[in-house]
């Protein structure tokens, strides 16, 4: 909450602004003054003269929520390099001013822009160059966000030992049930419930055992993030009041594991990693959080590359309406775009069809000019974001080549997308199981041929 005064208020007449000394309530209005604060939304209530209390308590909007995503990518750099802070400023203001748009900084240094497709994005960078910095701005080819899964259970309980070699965190990582990635997003079970509520909802809905479905610890990345930690260790085992101390720096270290997964940086998505065992010193001083967080990360990477890791791409729903011989020409192009058409029908009492299909958002770019091209401009297109989708391959497979300015097969479509991501993020070539895992554990994983690693 901020105290903050209004400067001046504002009738929005398009183009123009015409200053008022006021409005009566249901009109929309331009307030100056009040935006250091907002960077989305915000709910404005007037401030109270003190003493005077009418009893009427101030309630806060629910925060706007959207039906689609941010799944477009580019980075921008400005051509000349010392107008570095202006961009900056104007990349401030665009997020304020698109309440859909996401900014963040790489740690390859780059300054990215999310947002929901091409022509949201052409709108975001003309007012970034005209409007609110003005200035000329390099633009990067645009990409899509990433997610990474598992499709199986880990193979084998994964086991870190933290660095004084006091502590040892064991784990393992399975793909959560069709749903309840969706459920923790939309609010329907929330982890700050009473922990009885969230466990009868897990049981009641996707037949959990109740033990189980009261000992789940955190979603994440966020509160409202698509993975689950849980406990699984019995109390005849490990002792639960000091697994208690602990419990916020595993949360943490399963957050930061989750925020950005081994494969390429990306999110981890709809995956349950289970605390199988825990083994902490008594000392309280050699189980703090610098000890405790990096070792929870480590052990979700490797348990998380012990299950069969998957690549996840966003993927859009397209809607077109056009006359009859635009379909074939829609069916030619989404073939040509990794994508297909789910349904197609005449629309009753017109001359027009209407077809709904599915593209990869990665392929999508000139996927709206390529089609009025092809139909004279008579079909009408649009694409909303609809789901996240596993790219199909096997994304640790070494033995794919990926050839230089050739599409890859469909196999090696996740191999390929991984190894360009790490290359644009300046990241080393390859993921290896090896990385994470301790390195006797992965040498006797070799010697059993648990590992099919060289």
């Amino acid at each position: 909450m901020a105290a903050a005064r209004i400067a001046a208020v504002f009738l929005a007449e398009t183009r123009y602004h015409v200053p008022t000394d006021g409005v009566p309530a249901g009109n929309l209005v331009l307030l100056s003054g009040v935006d250091n604060s907002i960077v989305k939304t915000a709910t404005i209530v007037d401030k109270r003269p003190p003493g005077d209390d009418d009893g009427e308590d101030a309630y806060i909007f629910r925060p706007l929520t959207h039906f689609t995503e941010s799944v477009l990518k580019v980075a921008v750099e400005p051509i000349n390099p010392s107008e570095l802070p202006k961009m900056l400023d104007g990349i401030r203001k665009i997020n304020k001013s698109y309440p859909l748009v996401t900014t963040k900084v790489e740690e390859s240094g780059e300054h990215i822009l999310l947002g929901t497709g091409e022509l949201y994005m052409d709108c975001v960078l003309h007012d970034l160059r005209r409007l609110y910095a003005d200035m000329e701005i390099r633009v990067s080819d645009p990409v899509t966000r990433f997610c990474e899964t598992v499709v199986e259970m880990s193979a084998t309980k994964c086991y870190a030992v933290t660095p004084n070699k006091k502590n040892t965190l064991t784990m393992v990582a399975e793909p959560l049930d069709d749903g309840i990635a969706h459920d923790i997003e939309s609010g329907a079970v929330q982890i700050r419930d009473p922990v009885r509520k969230t466990a009868q909802f897990f049981v009641d809905k996707y037949g959990w055992d109740l033990l189980a479905a009261r000992s789940i610890w955190a979603f994440g990345p966020e509160e409202n993030g698509p993975n689950i930690l849980q406990d699984d260790t019995l109390p005849s085992e490990v002792d639960k009041k000091l697994l208690n101390t602990v419990r916020e720096s595993i949360k943490q270290g399963f957050s930061w594991a989750t925020r950005e997964g081994p494969l390429c940086e990306e999110p981890i998505r709809n995956t349950k990693f289970r605390i199988m065992d825990v083994r902490l010193d008594p000392e309280a001083i050699f189980r703090g959080g610098g000890q405790i967080i990096p070792t929870a990360r480590r052990v979700c990477y490797s348990s998380f590359l012990m299950a069969s890791p998957r690549l996840m791409e966003p993927v859009y729903s397209v809607s077109m309406t056009g006359p009859q011989d635009s379909v074939t020409s829609l069916y030619n192009i989404l073939a040509r775009r990794r994508g297909h058409v789910l349904s197609d029908g005449p629309i009753a009492g017109t001359p027009l069809y209407r077809v709904q299909g599915l593209i990869p958002v990665i392929d999508s770019f000139g996927f709206e000019t390529d089609l009025r091209i092809n139909t004279p401009g008579q079909a009408m297109v649009s694409l909303v974001f609809d789901r996240w989708s596993v790219v199909p391959g096997d994304p640790l497979d070494r033995e794919v080549v990926i050839k230089p300015l050739q599409m890859a097969s469909t196999q090696a479509t996740a191999r390929d997308f991984v190894l360009k991501t790490r290359r644009r993020k300046g990241l080393s070539e390859d993921v290896s199981v090896a990385k994470f895992l301790e390195p006797e554990f992965y040498q006797s994983l070799l010697e059993s041929g648990t590992l099919g690693e060289p």
